[in-house]
Parts: structure tokens; sequence; C-alpha cells
């Protein structure tokens, strides 16, 4: 007689119904592999296997067929028969999802302005999921969509139904030109045909159960009726709640726990008063208290029923029960691993954790190779974030990009890109070209650009990496290898739009050609392994079945490559990358979701619960709101929240140590934590109860800290022998010795400098180079120089040559034009002022002065002059040009800003030439920002007061020099933190940001 039955939430699954299957038999191995027990998936049908050996526990057995339900075919299980060879093929999934996206580049202006391909992949396959949704839940969309938006609905809903009864017209047609069918409607017709058979079949008393399942469409629940049809036939549920009150058991949301099996029972005739309770074998251990279960189904109570809170308001049994409450991420992911490794020092524990948030999976598979254990992640991962998928990405990338630095080291610096070199001297040959050619501001796109910068840099840190183990290739030559690898790609993109097959073909050949080392194929690393496996069918599937698609522009490929792999996971397991599956540790497991359904070990963490992650994010879709696939007959999507409330609950009950995991913040922003756990929290509240919180916050914070209480960091004091001491400086690097020494010992002791940054955009040092070069050219000029309007073109010719960015050109030009026309109003000035008439001009001088009698030696000072001009009495005018702040005149007096101050002092002593030679009569910085006000002068000291700042900031230099002519003067980093520079390049280096903290909190 068939049977209906449930297990308590505290009994191992499997285990009860590999006992059962077994006492059915009288322990008999032989006879134990007569049967079928059906499961609703691969990964429990795994488990149940590995159930029955730990109930065989070494001994010969003969295990029953296990078939999953969600994999019936007529290949791999033959159950339903001859019908299923009378069925169409299944369409394959790409060639499916391309000719829906042709139709949505058809749709024109249906639903938004979608122009190209990558933009209609992803709602070819949103529309592929609606039918596959109304292919299973058995709904006639052709019937159902004309009232799905009658009545308020917005107008763009009208249009999008519009193009969908189109679909619902022409896929059918479709699909039966080809000879094809969907595949969730082969499946229903398989499902529908399984059914049917064992209902007409003879009963020969075979036994025949079906395990595991929480829901059912309706094709399922057919299959299901048809197992109870049977003499033999059993059906075990997961834990069914008993105690809810009938009322409230009709009524159930759909994102509660036990939805799922109502809608279970409710579709197969039966009450919960039909079930069987198997309270487990003698000889199957708990798997939790047996509390638990109650504990968790009233704190989960729907909201018509919460008034049972108050029944009872006693404490409740919270045994292995505790909470981990983590900062972030980082912190949850290191935590969760300390619990993992606590938990397998017993010997025979087994820990696992669950969470469908794969990027905690792996931060945890991460932090637990710190102890050297390889987690079993049976999740697997996505195709699109496999090495050699992210490679074909970063190759697209760079391509459509016209190989901007980012993009083109990015790719370089992959571990698969090679050029055909050991990939150790591709790596360095990438190092070599991003120091020379793609720091500062990005090379014109394409190989071009490269080789514009090539000759000027060709040199340039050659001699540091040339002695490496892996030397790098000659510049030119890997500029030219890299070339001729990227050809087949630059070529396609080069064009308005290709067939897609081309430029995926092309894609493919310059990946191999990177790929390609001195000692293997592209193709052999290329495609080796699962991943590179699942990647090459993949694209040989997109290659064939694009051909129906119009003609696109390169740029789009990237997106189309991720969009097309979206949803697509390999079975591949990061942590074995390159090593033996003997690594894996035996007793630690990661588990997504589907993996953790209906399995049990001694320590599990639930990982992950923040709200959009466990429960995940209810999206309609974008081709129907709520209430519209309410009418045409589709579930709502909250079924998936009641699917993942079952799960936590399952899993909360799968251990007898439960560990609840949330992080406070989740890629930056705070989190809401699961609805579940704030439940949970609110019902122990009203007890005067709370979750206990794990240790393992309390070990991680303990896990790096040094044995010794922490010391601040001591500032540097660096005392380089005199001989190894500068004596060559320029005048702005005298500045800099005076507020930072530090940077003068790593710059030029050290011989360290700053790199550019990749991409670098351009700043204010750009504008200012803009400004003086335009001003250099225009003070050459003889006579009048064209005036107001000969300096606005050499303006204008200047940002032109600057090659900056539009947009930032289109901002600086009307700017660049208010101080050509300050400065040509501010000459004037000065030739009708007083004073002696100006004579001479020089712009852009450089000077260079020698100062004697030190005990180091003779010392260089050099420097670069803005503008000197000389009057007919032969004084110095000397003028600066600041395209930026101002130094103020306290610092210029005290010699903290002495650049303009010591010009003058090097042209009184012949720095710059014989006839720059003489006293300054005037020292003035011009401010030009082109701003409301366009300029303005900043005048310094006259006459007498003049002459004696010029001699004291000189006599301040000479000791300065000298005091660092002792071998015993350290060189300081920020020794004066109210004149420290507001910009230092050697900070980290000096960690000044540690012992300045350390330095501040003992001030008083």
């Amino acid at each position: 007689m068939s049977v209906i039955a449930t297990v308590p939430p505290h009994v191992p699954f499997l285990d009860e119904i590999a006992a059962r299957w077994m006492v059915g038999v009288e322990d008999d191995p032989q006879h134990s592999g007569d049967g079928l027990i059906l499961l609703p998936s691969r990964r429990a049908a795994r488990a149940l296997t590995e159930a029955f050996l730990r109930r065989a526990d070494g001994r010969p057995l003969l295990l029953p067929r296990i078939a999953p339900l969600g994999g019936l075919d007529e290949v791999g299980l033959a159950l339903s028969g001859d019908m299923a060879l009378d069925l169409p093929p299944a369409v394959e999934p790409l060639r499916r999802l391309a000719t829906l996206a042709l139709l949505v580049l058809k749709a024109g202006g249906a639903f938004g302005e979608v122009l190209s391909l990558d933009q209609a992949w992803p709602l070819a396959r949103a529309l592929a999921e609606l039918m596959d949704d109304a292919e299973w839940a058995e709904c006639d969309l052709a019937e159902t969509l004309p009232l799905a938006a009658d009545g308020d609905f917005a107008e763009h809903w009208r249009e999008t139904l519009r193009f969908l009864s189109i679909v619902t017209g022409v896929w059918p047609a479709w699909l039966a030109e080809q000879g094809v069918m969907n595949p969730a409607a082969r499946q229903v017709a398989l499902l529908r045909a399984q059914a049917a058979r064992w209902r007409v079949a003879p009963d020969v008393g075979s036994r025949l159960w079906a395990v595991g399942f929480t829901d059912a469409v309706p094709c399922v629940r057919d299959v299901l009726d048809a197992v109870l049809g049977r003499a033999e036939g059993r059906l075990v549920l997961p834990w069914v709640d008993l105690s809810l009150d009938e009322a409230v058991w009709a009524a159930l949301p759909d994102g509660h726990p036990q939805a799922g099996l109502a809608r279970l029972l409710t579709g197969l005739g039966r009450g919960r008063a039909d079930l069987a309770v198997w309270e487990g074998a003698a000889d199957v251990p708990r798997s939790c208290p047996a509390a638990r279960g109650g504990v968790l189904a009233r704190a989960l109570l729907p909201a018509a029923a919460l008034g049972d809170w108050l029944r009872d308001e006693g404490p409740v049994a919270l045994d292995g029960l505790s909470v981990l409450r983590a900062a972030d991420q980082q912190e949850e992911a290191a935590a969760i691993a300390l619990v993992l490794r606590q938990a397998i020092v017993t010997p025979g524990r087994r820990a696992a954790l669950v969470t469908p948030d794969r990027a905690l999976a792996g931060r945890v598979a991460v932090e637990l190779a710190r102890w050297n254990v390889v987690a079993d992640d049976s999740a697997g991962e996505p195709l699109h974030a496999t090495p050699p998928a992210v490679f074909l990405r970063l190759l697209a990338r760079a391509a459509a990009g016209g190989l901007s630095p980012v993009a083109l080291l990015s790719l370089l610096k992959h571990p698969l890109a090679a050029c055909g070199l050991a990939p150790g001297a591709c790596r360095a040959s990438a190092r070599l070209l991003e120091r020379a050619l793609l720091r500062g501001p990005a090379p014109r796109p394409g190989f071009e650009g490269l080789r514009d910068r090539l000759e000027s840099a060709r040199d340039d840190a050659q001699g540091a990496l040339a002695d490496r183990p892996d030397a790098p290739e000659d510049l030119a030559g890997f500029v030219d290898r890299l070339e001729r690898c990227l050809e087949p790609v630059l070529r396609l993109w080069s064009a308005d739009a290709r067939p897609v097959a081309d430029l995926l073909t092309g894609l493919i050949e310059a990946a191999e050609a990177l790929a390609a080392t001195d000692e293997a194929s592209g193709e052999d690393r290329l495609w080796a392994g699962e991943d590179g496996n699942a990647l090459g069918r993949h694209l040989a599937a997109l290659v064939a079945f694009c051909d129906v698609l119009p003609a696109q522009p390169g740029r789009v490929l990237e997106g189309v490559l991720t969009a097309s792999m979206g949803g697509v996971s390999v079975r591949s397991r990061r942590g074995l990358r390159g090593r033996s599956e003997a690594v894996l540790h035996p007793r630690i497991f990661i588990w997504g979701l589907m993996e953790a359904r209906l399995q049990s070990v001694e320590t599990m963490v639930l990982g992950g619960l923040v709200e959009a992650v466990w429960p995940p994010a209810t999206d309609p879709g974008p081709w129907m709101s709520r209430p519209m696939r309410a009418r045409v007959g589709l579930p709502s999507p909250e079924r998936a929240i009641g699917q993942a409330a079952h799960d936590f609950v399952a899993c909360a009950c799968a251990a007898g140590e439960i560990v609840l995991s949330v992080p406070g913040r989740r890629d930056g922003a705070p989190t809401v934590p699961a609805r579940w756990l704030v439940r949970l929290d609110a019902f122990l509240a009203g007890r005067g109860q709370a979750l206990p919180a794990h240790a393992a916050l309390a070990w991680l914070a303990r896990l790096d800290r040094p044995a010794e209480a922490p010391r601040p960091v001591a500032p540097p004091r660096p005392c380089p022998p005199v001989a190894m001491r500068p004596r060559d400086l320029t005048i702005t690097e005298i500045e800099t010795w005076m507020r930072d020494p530090y940077a003068i010992h790593a710059r030029h002791v050290l011989g360290l400098r700053r790199l550019k940054e990749i991409e670098e955009p351009a700043d204010a040092a750009d504008y200012g180079t803009i400004v003086h070069a335009a001003l250099d050219r225009w003070c050459r000029l003889p006579g009048a120089r064209g005036g107001e309007a000969g300096l606005r073109a050499l303006f204008a010719e200047a940002l032109a040559e600057a090659r900056l960015r539009p947009a930032l050109a289109a901002w600086w030009a009307p700017r660049l034009e208010r101080i050509a026309s300050w400065v040509v109003a501010t000459e004037a000035a000065r030739a009708g002022g007083e004073g002696a008439e100006i004579v001479l001009t020089r712009t852009e001088q450089s000077g260079r002065a020698v100062l004697s009698d030190l005990p180091g030696g003779p010392f260089v000072l050099r420097g670069r002059a803005d503008r000197i001009d000389r009057d007919a009495a032969g004084a110095l005018l000397l003028v600066d040009y600041k395209t930026g702040t101002l130094p103020t005149r306290k610092t210029v007096l005290a010699g903290w800003s002495s650049q303009l101050v010591l010009e003058a002092a090097m042209a009184e002593r012949g720095a710059f030439g014989p006839e720059l030679a003489g006293p300054t009569r005037e020292l003035a910085y011009w401010r030009l920002t082109g701003g409301p006000e366009a300029g303005q002068i900043l005048p310094l000291a006259e006459g007498d007061a003049l002459a004696a700042l010029v001699d004291s900031v000189w006599e301040s230099l000479r000791a300065l020099i000298a005091t660092y002519d002792d071998p015993a003067q350290p060189y300081l980093s920020h020794p004066h933190p109210a004149e420290s520079p507001r910009f230092a390049d050697y900070a980290r280096l000096a960690r000044v940001a540690e012992w300045s903290a350390a330095r501040d909190e003992a001030a008083p």
C-alpha cells in the first residue's frame, strides 16, 4: 500500500531514507538493489548514495536505482518509454537565445532603445526564462497575455505585451519549422509521459520511492501522484509542520518555509492528516536537538499567527545555536574559516559552510588556505568568472578600448598571457612596457600611440629589469610581437560592423596566439581542464548559432560574451586549480543552497544572511510586473523567498552546531540582516533571550596580534655618509629639503622616483605647462608680439599640442583667453608706469651657481627662471608664473618659499649669463588662473629690504648645506609639521601616517 510520510527536522533525512530502505529488505545487501528512488536533484542523488555507503559501513552493497527527477531524459534514464522517442529534440540553449535576441533587436522601440546585441541578449535571456516559467506552470501565454495589462497599467506595459504576443505566435511556428521544442516543454512532456506509463504499467511490487521534494510544478505533482498510485509507492517529504493551525496552514504566504509543501500536498489532494511520521530508526543519530525545529517554526510564523508568541513566554532551548555578526565581508570570511578549522580538530567531525554568496565562498576558501586546508566547494563557479573566460573578456575589452593602458595591462598580466614567450618573460616584458610607455597620460589609441612613445622611452627601466631571471624582451620587439598576436581581433575591430561569428573567430584566434608559450600552443593552454572545455563548447555553439544575428560593432563583444555566459556554471573548483583532488580535505565542505538540501553534518555555518543575498531579491523581470504575472497564471517571484526560507530552516536543523553569520557591510554599503534572523531575534527578545555570539570574532582579534604590546613606529633618521649626500640640487628641491629632508634622501641617495599613475589624468601641472609654453613663445616674439590676438593664438596652439580630452580642452580654453587679455593689459600698464624702461626680456632661462668654501666641498645650485626682465639702468625684474596657489608673503620672507628669492641671488652672481647679471629691483608672482579674476600680482620686498632678503636667503642656504655636511645630521621626514608639504611623494616610504599619529597622540 502506498505511503506518504514526513521526516522530523532533527532526523538526518537521507540517512533515514537509506535506513528505511534497508529495513525493507532486512538489511540484505543482495536485495537492496531492487527498486527505484527519485530525488529532486543530482546533488541529492549523490548524497543519498553516500548515505547508503555510510549505512553499509564498508560492506558490499547493491544500490537501488537513484535518479534525479530534474535530470530526466531518454538517454540517461529511459524512464518515459517509447513516447520519448517521438518527441522532437530540445532546442540548443544558445540557439534559442540568439534567435530571441534577433527578435528583440527587430522590435524597435517596443520597450526602449535597444541598439546593440549586448543590450538585447539579457532581454532575450529574460524572455527565455519567462517562457520556461510558463511551460513549467503549463500556462498558455497566447490565451492569457491579452488580459495581462487591462485596466490602469502604464502604456509601456501594453507595448511590451504587444511584442510578447508576437513572440507567442512567431516562436511556436519557428520551433515547428526547425523541428525542436523548448527545453522546459520537453521536460514537461517527458514527465507527463512517465506518469502515464506508471499508471498503466503492471504493478509487479517493485519499490518506487520519491523523496525530498519540497514543492512541485504540475507535471512533477503528476509524477508523484503516479508514484503514490503504485502498491510499493512511497512519497517521503522533508519536515511538514504538523503544529500549525489548519486555518493558518491553508493561507500560508508564498514566502513562508512551509508554503511549498502546503502547495504540494494540496495539489496531490492530501492533507497533513494523511502523513505518517518517520521518527528515525534507532541506529540513525539525531542531527540536532529535537526542540530546535519547533523554536524556528514559532519564530517564523506568518503574521496572522503571531499571537502564538504570547501563548508561552518562557525561555526556549538554544542549544547549539550561535550568531556571528561580523563588520564586513572579509571579517565574516575570516571568522567562518576559523569556525570550520576549529570544528575539524575533533576526529570524525564534519563542517560545512552553506551560502548562496559565491564571493563569500571564495573568500572562505582563501582564508582556509592559511592552514593548508582545501575545502570542497562543490557548487562550482560561474563560467564567465573562470580564468579562460576572463582572459577572453579582457582581450575583447582591450581591443574595444583601443589598447588603453589599464585594459592592455590587465590582459598582459593575466596568467594565460604569454605572447609566444615563457610566461615569466612575458610578465617581465609587460612590466617594462608599463613603466616605459604606459604610465602618465594615456598614449594615442592602438599601436601607433605605443610607437609614438617608444623612441623617447626605449631605455627607460630596461636596465632595471634586464638582470632578473625572467628577462624582458626588447620593447620594440615585444610591441611587434604583441601586434602580431592581436592582429586577428584588431583587424576586425577597425570595421564599423562585422558578422558576430567573424568577431568571435577573430577573438579566439588572437586569444590562442596570445596564450601560446615557447613550449605549449595556445590551444593546449586555453581549452584545457573543465573550465577550458566548458568555455570551448560554449564558444563553438555561440559561433554556430549567431549566424542569424545582424552585423555588430566589435565594441559590443565583451558584453555579448558576458551576457551569453550568464547563468552558466562550471563544475570546476577554484581551490583545486593546478592541484590534485587528493588535497581536498575530506571533512570540510562549501555548499550552495542546492548542494546543501537534505544533507547534514556536525557543524554548519549559514553565511551571508542578508537581504537580497539570502533570501534573494525578488525580481519579476523586465517583461511583466507582479500583478501581470498573477493575471496570466505565472508563479509569484516570492516563491523563491519561500524556498530560500525552507532551505534556511532545513539547514539550521541539519547540524548539532549551527552558526548564523551576517556581515554588517557588504561591498562597502550597510546591510539589512535576513528577515528570518530579524524575526528570530525579536522572538527571543520577547523572552529575555538572545542568540549567543560565537567566539570566532574574539579568536580573529587575537589571530594576528603580536605577542608583545604594540609599539609605535619611530620616524626614520637616515644618516648616509657625506660622500653619498647630494651636491647638486635645483631651486625647487631646496624648498623640499627644508620642508621634508627625507624626500631628498629618498630621491638622491636611494635613487627612488615616484612612478606616474596609469592613465594619469591632466591636472593643474599640465595647465601650468600650457601657460608657460604660450607665454614663453609670446615673449620671444619681436616688437608688439601680435597683441592680445597673437597671445590667444599661442595659447590655442599650446592647448592643441597638449592633446587633452575634448571636454577638458573646452573647459580650459576660455580660461586661457582670459589670461591672454590680462597679460596684455598688465604688460601695457607696466610699460606706461614708473620705473626704467624694460629693454630685455628672457623666459625659461636655465642657471647654475656654485657655492664654495663649504665643509663638504662645492655645491651646485641649478634653476630655471620663468621670466627675467632687465631695465635700462641694468636692474633685474624677476617674475614667477603660478597657475595654482600662491605662496604667502609670510612664508617667502621666512624662507620656506624661497624659489624666487634664490633666483635673484643666482642672477646677482651671474648664474643666468652676463646679460642677466646684476642686482634685482623687483620680485613678483603672477597668479594666472583665468577665473573670474584672470590674474593677480603678488609683489615682494623692494629696495634695501629686497637686497637684505636676498642676502639672508643665500646665507640660509649656505647654512643648510653646511648642516647636512655633518655626518651626524639625519634626513628627517616632515620635521616641521606646520610647514610640511601638502603632497609628499615619499610619505608612504617614510610611513608618515603611522608615526605621525603616535606623535599627535603624545602631544599635550
